[in-house]
């Protein structure tokens, strides 16, 4: 394959800027190891500029999928650990030990946990009792009596 004109190790550096710009615009998280691996075919012009053109493409052949595939599998890893952390809501005050600012009667009261008044659901107590929150339905919190 011959081109009209040289492919130098600035248009490789260039394309991996462009698609990293892209990547800002457009959706997906894809562009970013295209982009990659572009960098990294610049990089190998920079280290040995009279690689052919035919080695340039299957080097970046190569690398494209290579960082696409390390790039996903980043992503579910860092997916797994951090996915329990986001968007649970009232679930995180599971474990929460408090006192009733209400008794607890027809199964049903509040309790104070930091600044904020909670309603609680569950067994008949007297005002001040100690309790734990064992599980929540939308904002009732699920309380048992203090062991």
């Amino acid at each position: 394959m011959t081109l009209p004109f040289a492919v130098e190790a600035w248009h490789w550096l260039a394309l991996g800027v462009a698609l990293a710009a892209l990547e800002i615009v457009l959706p997906g998280a894809v562009l970013i190891w295209f982009g990659a691996a572009a960098f990294c075919v610049g990089g190998l012009l920079l280290l040995a500029p009279e690689t052919s053109l035919g080695t340039q493409l299957l080097a970046f052949a190569i690398l494209a999928p290579l960082w696409l595939g390390a790039g996903l599998w980043w992503r579910k890893r860092g997916a797994a650990t951090s996915e329990a952390a986001v968007n649970i809501g009232a679930g995180r005050l599971i474990g929460q030990r408090g006192k009733l600012e209400t008794a607890l009667e027809n199964g049903r009261g509040e309790m104070r946990l930091g600044d904020s008044i909670w309603p609680v659901s569950g067994p008949d107590l007297p005002q001040g009792s100690n309790v734990v929150v064992t599980a929540v339905d939308g904002a009732l919190l699920i309380v048992s009596p203090e062991a």
